[in-house]
């Protein structure tokens, strides 16, 4: 098949300042990383995908990043190499370091009840099915919760919040958190999600849910600070992540990429066009969630996982300790099922975390610590390899395109030492 490549080198365009290197140089295989391209390559070729950013680091230096296909196909804009992308979910593992930055200053340990700052979470009450004997038309009766929900099980998804998609309160979820106005805070947000019944006594199972936009709150009420300020202040401009924002400012929004609907067809079409109507760019700018809403670029993500594989620190400057990545990154959840994931997982403080190689059946190093986002975006880091791998692509819904674990495979493929 005749490859279509349109790939930019844009290496002296903003916010892609990230330390190169020869692919050999780190071990890596530059032809390898060539079938890399050519793979993602036909995911443009067959109309799946748009456009496509990769990049693969090690040692500290990226030896692949490659831009292909188009940023914004009706207009025929070619995707580069700092062309922004929502995130989604891949926010999570910023605003768990940013609480995280807050343990280290002292303000909370990790088992202490969240309810301790946000009060609304200290009269939960937990949904339990009804036995069958008894007269009742309710699907389910509610009891007093064995234990409080604590800061870990926030930031590890084990609390029993409510959710839209699994458990016994789903429908309840669907109706109380329908509306997200674009006026409406997090905060608000998430004092509703408190009213509503948890799906299981804390602590019991693991369930995908917005706790870390709880966490977003806990650090705006204990640093006094919006999550946007503390993200710019703390984290965003020590590091030189100077495109990542909740609200994209309209003089970035020529590089902001356009959304993509994946049809029942497997081809695309135009979900969101990338103008100032966007809810990415639009004011007013008040809805900072910490579960997801950063828009960002493939290098400044690569500047954030870059500090944390570097022990806390980039280019002299401090963000957390060793001990604190340690501790995020390490198994929190037992051998509970991590049913987003699969078997071979657990989850740490904000990232799913490999506890089993053959048991994942990935590349990836015991140890190795991910997460992605819901238009198709993913990243990972392996710190035995001392490897960073990013995706960056706007599609929805991804997962029939099967383009993560491939970025993964293929990346793996072209380690050469």
């Amino acid at each position: 098949m005749l490859l279509t490549v349109l790939m930019v080198n844009s290496s002296a365009l903003a916010g892609t300042d990230v330390p190169r290197a020869k692919p050999e140089s780190v071990g890596l295989s530059s032809d390898r990383l060539d079938h890399l391209d050519s793979f993602m390559q036909g995911y443009i070729d067959r109309n799946e995908a748009a456009g496509v950013v990769t990049l693969v680091a090690r040692h500290g230096k990226v030896a692949h990043l490659s831009a292909l296909g188009y940023r914004d196909k009706e207009n025929k804009a070619p995707m580069t190499e700092d062309t922004v992308f929502r995130i989604a979910s891949m926010t999570k593992p910023i605003t768990s370091i940013a609480l995280m930055m807050l343990y280290e200053e002292g303000h909370f340990q990790l088992r202490d009840p969240v309810s301790k700052w946000f009060p609304e979470y200290g009269d939960v009450v937990v949904a339990v099915p009804s036995p069958p004997d008894e007269r009742t038309s309710e699907p389910y009766k509610t009891v007093p919760p064995k234990s409080p929900i604590t800061i870990q099980q926030i930031l590890n998804h084990t609390a029993g919040l409510s959710n839209a998609n699994r458990g016994i309160t789903a429908e309840e979820y669907k109706v109380a958190m329908a509306e997200f106005p674009h006026e409406e805070t997090d905060h608000s947000r998430m004092r509703r999600l408190a009213k509503l019944p948890l799906n299981f006594h804390p602590g019991e199972q693991w369930e995908y849910t917005l706790g870390t936009s709880v966490a977003g709150v806990l650090v705006e009420i204990m640093s006094g600070m919006t999550l946007d300020e503390f993200f710019q202040k703390r984290i965003f401009k020590p590091l030189g992540m100077n495109d990542t924002h909740f609200f994209l400012p309209e003089s970035k929004l020529d590089r902001l990429s356009a959304l993509y609907r994946l049809n029942n067809d497997k081809s695309i079409s135009l979900y969101e066009a990338p103008t100032a109507e966007s809810r990415w760019v639009r004011e007013p700018h008040v809805q900072f969630r910490g579960a997801g809403g950063l828009v960002t670029t493939a290098s400044d993500y690569f500047r954030f996982h870059q500090m944390m594989l570097n022990g806390g620190k980039l280019e002299g400057v401090r963000i957390l300790s060793r001990k604190t990545v340690e501790l995020m990154t390490v198994n929190h959840t037992g051998d509970k099922k991590i049913w987003l994931t699969g078997p071979g997982y657990g989850f740490g403080l904000g990232y799913a975390v490999v506890t089993d190689q053959g048991q994942a059946a990935t590349s990836q190093s015991v140890g190795s610590y991910h997460w992605g986002g819901a238009y198709g975006t993913i990243f990972w880091v392996d710190p035995k390899e001392s490897l960073i791998g990013i995706l960056m692509v706007q599609v929805y819904p991804y997962l029939p395109l099967n383009i993560r674990p491939n970025m993964i495979s293929m990346t793996y493929q072209a380690v050469s030492d």
